[in-house]
């Protein structure tokens, strides 16, 4: 399982489309993920206190997209050593097992959503 965040209103966007298509795609060639112990971090750094996410659960095997785990572009990045999933191209619905909300607590800081 690969995760990825999303506002609320880009999901509900992508429902009506039929497919999630962000502008990442467009600007760096692909759609970011994180996996299930990158998740909360990748929020924290780059989401902390917002209130209008959801949390992608996507399938590998149901992309038709490439999937591949890269480095991040920035080598200054902290987390230079790890791999993060990139889909290249968009993310099918049916690839999407489930969307959960993902608040944040009372100080902006998020933890995954039971179940995940």
């Amino acid at each position: 399982m690969i995760f990825h965040i999303v506002s609320k209103r880009e999901w509900q966007d992508a429902m009506r489309a039929g497919s999630y298509e962000p502008a990442s795609i467009r600007t760096e060639g692909f759609v970011h993920c994180s996996t299930r112990s990158q998740t909360a971090d990748t929020a924290n750094r780059f989401f902390r206190g917002r209130r209008d996410l959801v949390l992608l659960c996507i399938e590998p095997e149901r992309l038709t997209a490439k999937l591949r785990f890269e480095a991040p572009a920035d080598p200054a990045d902290p987390r230079a050593q790890e791999r993060f999933p990139h889909v290249y191209g968009p993310i099918d619905l049916p690839a999407v097992e489930q969307a959960l909300e993902f608040p944040c607590d009372a100080e902006g800081t998020f933890r995954l959503p039971d179940g995940v």
